[in-house]
Order: C-alpha cells, then sequence, then structure tokens
C-alpha cells in the first residue's frame, strides 16, 4: 500500500508536473510510487536504455524507491479495455490512497488517452469475479496535475500545493533527462527550466508560497476540519 501513485504518459511527465509535490511529500515520510504508462520512445536524442537510465536518476532525486513502466505502445496510446486491466492491477496491487493523474486537457493524443485511460481504470479496479491480479479497489482521491502541450489551463484550479520544500529536487529530476531536453539543444532545455519555475513562482503567489503546483479535480473537494487552515 502506498499514500500517493502518480501516474505519467512518458517517463519525465510526473517530475514536469508532480515532482515538487512527491519530492515534498517523500520528504515528509509519506510513501509515493510512480507508475509510467509508456518508455516515452522512440525520440529524436532519446534510445530506451537511456531513458530508463534518466529515470534512475531522476528517482534518486525525487526519492522515489517504487517505480513501473507499463511498456504500453508510445505514440499509439489508447483507452483500451486491455490497458485499463493492466493500469488496473496496479491500482490494486498498491492500494493507493490519493492518485495524481495527468491533465485532460492537451495537444499531445498520449497525454488525452492516458489521463482517460489511468482515470477508467480506477472504476474497472473495483470489478468483482475477474482473473485480475490484486483484490477489488477503488483508489478514494483523485487528482490531475498539470503537463500540458497547451499553454492553457482550460479548468479552474481546484488548489494549489506549496511545493517549495521540494522544488529543488523537481528541477534536479528533470535535469536528469538529458536526452530529452539537453541534447542537441541545451538553450532549449534551459528555457524550459525557466518556464516551469516561471509557473512555480506563479502558483506559489497565489498561496502566499515560494514556488507551488496546480490540481484539479472532477469531485468535490471535502475537509474533515478547517485546522488545515491554521497552519
Amino acid at each position: 500500500m502506498v499514500d500517493f501513485l502518480a501516474v505519467g504518459t512518458h517517463p519525465d511527465d510526473v517530475e514536469i508536473g508532480v515532482g515538487g509535490a512527491l519530492a515534498s511529500l517523500i520528504m515528509r515520510g509519506n510513501t509515493c510510487a510512480v507508475l509510467d504508462l509508456t518508455s516515452g520512445e522512440p525520440t529524436p536524442h532519446g534510445t530506451p536504455e537511456t531513458r530508463a537510465e534518466e529515470t534512475k536518476k531522476s528517482n534518486a532525486m525525487l526519492g522515489v524507491t517504487q517505480r513501473i513502466n507499463l511498456g504500453l505502445p508510445n505514440r499509439r496510446l489508447m483507452d483500451s479495455p486491455e490497458a485499463r486491466i493492466k493500469v488496473a492491477e496496479v491500482y490494486r496491487t498498491l492500494r493507493p490512497k490519493v492518485l495524481f493523474l495527468p491533465y485532460w486537457v492537451d495537444a499531445h493524443p498520449d497525454h488525452i488517452q492516458s489521463s482517460q485511460l489511468s482515470q477508467s481504470a480506477r472504476f474497472v479496479a473495483k470489478y468483482t469475479k475477474t482473473d485480475m491480479a490484486g483484490d477489488p479497489f477503488y483508489p478514494p482521491k483523485v487528482f490531475y496535475y498539470f503537463c500540458s502541450h497547451l499553454k492553457k489551463i482550460a479548468e479552474p484550479v481546484s488548489f494549489v500545493l506549496d511545493v517549495s520544500a521540494g522544488f529543488e529536487k523537481k528541477m534536479a529530476a528533470i535535469r536528469a533527462y538529458h536526452s530529452q531536453f539537453f541534447a542537441g539543444d541545451p538553450a532549449r532545455g534551459e528555457d524550459l527550466l525557466r518556464r516551469i519555475e516561471a509557473q512555480a513562482v506563479y502558483f506559489g503567489g497565489l498561496v502566499g508560497a515560494r514556488y507551488g503546483e496546480p490540481f484539479f479535480s472532477h469531485e468535490t473537494i471535502g475537509l474533515a476540519s478547517l485546522d488545515v487552515f491554521l497552519s
């Protein structure tokens, strides 16, 4: 059982969208795991082997000790019944209390499909009378993180998490993916990091924090107490 499970379309998506949250949560003693749906390859400067090594380096930066790659087809990812079962089996095995899923509005077909797939698998995971691995389980909470190829947030932000404690680890984890962001055009990688930091400063500023990451929810967020606002 884990406290938080972040689902990513490709290795590096989780780092960009929710890396600060994962690092901060792990620093506070929470158990966090990552599920990558595809290898992310082929890419112009990467190979499956290189991407896997970069992911290991990223894990070390964030403090992630449990990460799974389902090896679903990159560039052809689909929210299919077969793929739902594979993702649902991970949910049933890890039994996360909170899911972090990809934001559903995007230009990248894989990102759109992964958002729908990971959401559909949440329902499939509770099926009974099935040969799926693990016991039926319905992850209680789902929040969507922003890692979109569209430079627009189409829905109101549900909440912003202060990730100041883990932000430098997030940036180091992104830098680990040299083949994706720096190979061939180092200036492009540095520009990406500047934009990621600017976004984090903006969202952090909305809640009085140095750095923040936005989250979205299809469901109403309930609070057991207002004490959370006293800290």
